[in-house]
């Protein structure tokens, strides 16, 4: 127990100068500190993996900022399962994701890519001249896979407000009963006012902030990341005319054989995680008092 928990802290707070324990060093610190008179980093290896505890990985995470944040996130949880204030939606309710994808860059080899072969693989040029950048707004329709997006020279209000009207001038949702538009917090839409100038541009729109922090509840991104890696990488575009081609083009492409997300994360699903992040802390700060 005393080596799993040495394996828990962090070096520095042993006064070591590095920021993650390998199972030697895991090891020698015990021999150190007089836990025990020898051990092996396999046999570290083997207790520490009975928990699997693996304290040479790590992961980034953001703890919630925003004081409402249940509450925010759980409107869009239940949109996603058909649901608002608790009411079935109606067939003509429509839920928008929506979100700007910032400076995409388009690096100009300085050489041809090679081919992959056997035992091979594709070779693209590291170095590159960048030839601009542009903004990709983006908006998914949640229940039927419909995609919509267009570029621009950058963000802001009026570029937003280009992508809304792309989407709410077409039917279904020129006519529909509510279209609810999940968006983030960025400065092209955010906080109150950009609910009532939605509201002011179309009145069947009805614009749903995601907590602070929080991008993840917005399917959109799940779509961008499908850019992202079919699309973007490797980055090889010649000037920005390609690169807004073949982003359009395969937003085509991808509408073809798009289906709905299997978005499974739910309220109680929601409430349990925060329920244990809430337990963490409190014991957390019952150890440190």
């Amino acid at each position: 127990m005393e080596v799993k928990a040495l394996a828990c802290e962090l070096p520095s707070e042993r006064n070591l100068p590095f920021s993650r324990f390998s199972h030697a060093e895991i090891a020698r610190e015990a021999v150190r500190s007089g836990i025990v008179a020898s051990i092996s980093g396999a046999t570290v290896w083997r207790w520490l993996s009975a928990d699997a505890i693996k304290p040479w990985t790590y992961r980034s995470w953001i703890f919630p900022r925003d004081p409402n944040f249940s509450g925010k996130a759980a409107l869009i949880l239940d949109l996603y399962q058909g649901l608002w204030n608790g009411k079935r939606l109606a067939p003509n309710d429509y839920v928008i994701s929506a979100d700007e994808k910032t400076s995409i860059q388009a690096r100009n080899r300085n050489d041809l890519s090679t081919a992959p072969g056997p035992n091979r693989c594709r070779r693209v040029e590291f170095e590159y001249e960048r030839a601009g950048s542009l903004a990709y707004l983006a908006a998914w329709d949640v229940r039927r896979a419909k995609v919509f997006g267009l570029c621009e020279k950058t963000t802001g209000i009026e570029a937003f407000h280009r992508l809304v009207d792309l989407v709410m001038e077409q039917e279904p949702y020129r006519s529909a009963r509510r279209v609810f538009w999940v968006t983030d917090n960025g400065s092209s839409h955010r906080g109150q006012k950009s609910i009532e100038r939605l509201s002011q541009w179309y009145p069947n729109a009805i614009q749903v902030h995601t907590p602070v922090h929080a991008s993840w509840l917005n399917q959109i991104e799940i779509y961008f990341s499908v850019v992202q890696r079919k699309v973007l990488t490797p980055n090889d575009f010649p000037d920005l005319v390609t690169l807004e081609r073949r982003l359009l083009e395969f937003q085509s492409h991808y509408e073809k054989i798009a289906k709905p997300f299997k978005w499974k994360f739910t309220r109680d699903d929601l409430n349990r995680i925060l329920s244990d992040i809430s337990y963490d802390n409190v014991q957390t700060e019952r150890l440190a008092a």
